[in-house]
C-alpha cells in the first residue's frame, strides 16, 4: 500500500542504480517516501527507470497496487547523475555500489566530505565490514551497513551492522526508517564475515555442493529437496524455533551424530571451481549448473517474484 509522502521523516538518496540500487529505491517509494536515485550517467539511469517500471507493472499485475498507486509510486522518484546534487539535502544515504572495498572507501571519503555530520551513510554491502568501509572518513560514527536482500522491494530482511565507531543514535534512526519502510531489520552487533543471512545461506550451499560431489543426488534433486521441505518450513519457523518445536533433545542427538559427517571444506568444491574456470557463471551468461536461455531465465525470475509476492499478500 502506498502511504503518505515523507513517511520516514528522512530525505533518502540511494547511490547506485544496479540490481540492488533501483530495487532499494523502489521499496522506499512504494512505502510512500520520496527518494533520489543517483546513477553514474544517464544511460544507467534510463536502465534503472525501465527496471522500476517493469517491477511496478508486475505489482499491478499481481494486484498489490492499483494503476493509480503505481503512478503515485513513480512520482516519488527523482534522478541525478551528479553526486553532489544527489546528496544535497539528504539526511540518509543508502549506497549500493559494486562490492569492492577500495571503491567503497573512496566513495565514503567523498560522501563524508559532502554531507553534514548528521547524515546517515549506510552501505548495502553483503559482506564488507563497516569499520573498513569507513577507514578514510572523518566521521565514521555515522557509517553502518544496511544490507537489503535481493529483490529488495519484495524481501523484508535488512541486516543493520554496526562498525566499531558507529554511534547508537544513527543505528536507532536507521532502524526507525526501515520499520516505517515495511522492512524487518535485525541488529548485527559484531562485524562477523558475511553477517547472518549469508553465513546461513552458504552453510547450506557448501553442504549442497558436497552432497552433489559425493554422487548422492543430481543438482535438480538437491534443489527440489530444499524447495519442497525446509525451504517451505523455514518461511514459517527459523532454525531455533524449528528445533524447539521438534524437541531440543532430538535435535541435540541428531547434531551429535550428523555434525562430524557434514562438509568442512574451506573453499568451493570441484564442480563449482570447474564451472567458474570455464566461464559458466549461471544466469548472467547463459550456463551454470543449469542452462539459462532467455525463456527459461524469464520464467524462473517471474516464478520467484510471484512466490515472494504471495508471501507479501499473506502478510497483508
Amino acid at each position: 500500500m502506498v502511504k503518505d509522502q515523507t513517511l520516514s521523516q528522512e530525505k533518502i538518496t540511494v547511490v547506485g542504480t544496479g540490481l540492488m540500487g533501483h530495487s532499494i529505491a523502489l521499496s522506499i517509494a512504494w512505502a510512500g517516501d520520496f527518494v533520489k536515485l543517483y546513477g553514474i550517467n544517464q544511460d544507467e539511469i534510463t536502465k534503472a527507470k525501465n527496471h522500476i517500471l517493469e517491477k511496478l507493472e508486475n505489482l499491478v499485475g499481481n494486484e498489490l497496487i492499483t494503476n493509480e498507486e503505481k503512478d503515485a509510486v513513480w512520482a516519488c522518484f527523482s534522478y541525478e547523475d551528479e553526486l553532489e546534487a544527489a546528496l544535497e539535502d539528504a539526511t540518509m544515504v543508502i549506497e549500493a555500489a559494486p562490492e569492492n572495498l577500495e571503491l567503497k572507501q573512496g566513495l565514503y571519503e567523498q560522501m563524508d566530505r559532502i554531507c553534514n555530520k548528521e547524515v546517515i551513510l549506510a552501505s548495502n554491502t553483503s559482506s564488507l565490514q563497516p569499520t573498513k568501509i569507513a577507514s578514510f572518513a572523518r566521521n565514521p560514527e555515522r557509517i553502518l551497513v544496511a544490507h537489503f536482500w535481493n529483490p529488495a522491494h519484495l524481501l523484508p530482511l535488512v541486516e543493520v551492522v554496526l562498525g566499531e565507531k558507529t554511534e547508537e543514535r544513527f543505528v536507532e534512526r536507521t532502524m526507525k526508517v526501515l520499520k516505517k519502510l515495511n522492512k524487518e531489520p535485525i541488529r548485527v552487533e559484531k562485524e562477523i564475515l558475511g553477517f547472518v543471512g549469508n553465513r546461513l545461506q552458504y552453510a547450506l550451499f557448501r553442504e549442497a555442493q558436497y552432497i552433489y560431489e559425493e554422487g548422492v543426488c543430481t543438482v535438480e534433486e538437491i534443489d527440489k529437496a530444499v524447495e519442497t521441505s525446509i525451504g517451505r518450513r523455514l518461511g514459517a519457523t527459523g532454525p531455533f524455533m524449528t528445533a524447539d518445536m521438534g524437541g531440543l533433545d532430538v535435535f541435540s542427538s541428531i547434531s551429535d551424530y550428523i555434525f562430524p559427517d557434514l562438509s568442512n571444506e574451506d573453499s568451493s568444491l570441484a564442480t563449482m571451481k570447474e564451472k567458474v574456470s570455464d566461464g559458466k557463471y549461471g544466469q548472467k551468461n547463459g550456463e551454470g549448473f543449469y542452462k539459462w536461455d532467455e525463456a527459461f531465465s524469464r520464467y524462473k525470475n517471474q516464478e520467484r517474484e510471484n512466490e515472494l509476492i504471495r508471501w507479501i499478500k499473506k502478510e497483508q
